[in-house]
This record gives C-alpha cells, sequence and structure tokens, in this order.
C-alpha cells in the first residue's frame, strides 16, 4: 500500500529540500518506488533532482488545476531511480486558481489515488508556509516528517506547526499524524544544539529520528550538480546520513510499534 510523506517546516533553511531530495534517492536504491512531489513554486527539489524547471511540458501546476494525471506529469530523475512531479513559478498561479474549486484541499490527493499502485512512497515537498499548498499536501499524507534546526526559535517554530497539523487532522484529514522529528544541520559542539535536542527527546520520545543530519558542504554543493548527495559524493557524511535516516524509515515501516 503506498505510503505519502508530507516533509514540511513552516520556518524556512531547516534542511527540508534537501531532506526530499536525498531521502527520495536513499529510498531508490533501496528498491522502493518513490515519487518525490515538488510542491514549492520555488522548484528547488525539481532542479536538485536534475530536471530542468524551465522546460517542463506538464508539472504538479496542472496536475492540481485537474488539467493532468499524476502519470502524465511525473518525470525521472537522472539516474536517481526516483519519479517527480516537477514545479516551476507557474505553480504559485495555483493558489489563485484554487480558490473556487469546490473542495479545493483535496485536488492533490484526489490525484493520488489515481497511482496508488504505482508507487510505494510518495514524499511531498512541501514549502515553508501555510498556504493551500501546504494544505493539499497535507490532506494527501498520512503521516508529517519535520526537519528542524536545533535552535531556540525552531522551537517556537514547532508548536505553531504542531497546531496547524492538529487543525487538518480535524478538519480535513483524521488519519494524519507525525511520524518523526529530524535533526538537521546538526553541530555536536553546539551546546544550544544539544540542549534543544533533550528537549525534543524529551517531548517526542520515540518520534525523534535516530538519526541526525550534520552540517556538510557536500550536502551544499550538491544541488547545485543536480544530485543527491550519495550521487555526487556517496562517501560524505550527509549522504550516509540520509541512507542511514531511509533505512530507520523503512525499519519503522515494517514495524509501526517502534515508532510509538
Amino acid at each position: 500500500m503506498m505510503k505519502v510523506f508530507a516533509i514540511t517546516n513552516q520556518k524556512g533553511g531547516v534542511g527540508k529540500t534537501t531532506s526530499a531530495v536525498n531521502l527520495a534517492a536513499s529510498l531508490a536504491v533501496r528498491h522502493q518506488r518513490v515519487l518525490l512531489i515538488d510542491l514549492d513554486p520555488q522548484g528547488n527539489a525539481t532542479t536538485g533532482s536534475g530536471i530542468d524547471k524551465s522546460r517542463l511540458p506538464r508539472s504538479v501546476y496542472h496536475v492540481l488545476i485537474g488539467q493532468a494525471g499524476v502519470l502524465d506529469a511525473a518525470q525521472y530523475s537522472p539516474g536517481a531511480g526516483y519519479a517527480v512531479l516537477p514545479a516551476n513559478r507557474e505553480l504559485a498561479g495555483a493558489e489563485v486558481e484554487l480558490v473556487d474549486m469546490p473542495n479545493r484541499e483535496f485536488q492533490l490527493r484526489r490525484a493520488l489515488t489515481a497511482c496508488e499502485n504505482d508507487y510505494d512512497l510518495v514524499l511531498i515537498d512541501c514549502p515553508p508556509a501555510l498556504n493551500m499548498l501546504t494544505v493539499n499536501g497535507l490532506v494527501a499524507a498520512s503521516k508529517v516528517l519535520i526537519p528542524m534546526q536545533c535552535e531556540y526559535y525552531a522551537l517556537e517554530g514547532l508548536s505553531d506547526l504542531v497546531q496547524t497539523i492538529k487543525r487538518v487532522r480535524h478538519h480535513l484529514n483524521p488519519q494524519l499524524e507525525i511520524e518523526g522529528l529530524l535533526r538537521t544541520m546538526f553541530d555536536p559542539r553546539n551546546q544550544l544544539a544539544q540542549q534543544v535536542a533533550a528537549q525534543l527527546q524529551h517531548h517526542f520520545g520515540a518520534k525523534l529520528y535516530r538519526t541526525v543530519i550534520p552540517r556538510n558542504v557536500r550536502l551544499a554543493e550538491a544541488p547545485s550538480h543536480g544530485k543527491a548527495a550519495m550521487h555526487y559524493d556517496a562517501s560524505s557524511r550527509g549522504a550516509l546520513a540520509y541512507q542511514d535516516l531511509a533505512d530507520e524509515l523503512l525499519q519503522r515501516l515494517a514495524s509501526p510499534i517502534a515508532a510509538q
């Protein structure tokens, strides 16, 4: 059965797109049929997957407004083994067009039902804002993966995000739950980072992934080459960390009790 993850954080710059691209690539080499949905008009997950966002015959925009199906618009990331439902600036217009649509929050969910036998895992890279695109991502998903830096302001933003998830679950998607919190750009030498990590462990327990993503130059360089880190420098600390995350996520899916 296809599992759909929304990768989201209302705070920008926390490694959300980096996590989406690198997790997709790491799951693909583990023989998972992966679809990465770029739901951000900036299209960073698209370019980070080696797809030219200026030359898209169809994109997630056309899927959301009902002009194309997911399988019609999806492309494969070159050499990476996962499919991408790409995005570009055109997606910003979908917000306006969705306003007058009936059941506008369910457009992505409805589109995914047509391809639920084609993929094992769907990762949705949501924009860093609570807008109609993010709501579509949360309604389409059953699980939420939250990347976050271990810093003071991140805790404030996390509280707002948890409340948003609760509201979506109450009003639109009763199946939605937090799958896990991922510590990104982590520097173990930073005392504040250690303190915030301890607070996360206290409040979220097993929801906090054991895997920690370090600050890593290769992770930052890889998107400019249109590659995930494992296809840019497989031996880098960042690439290895996302492979560990893929293993941990698959273990959780095989044994859901482990994440409770």
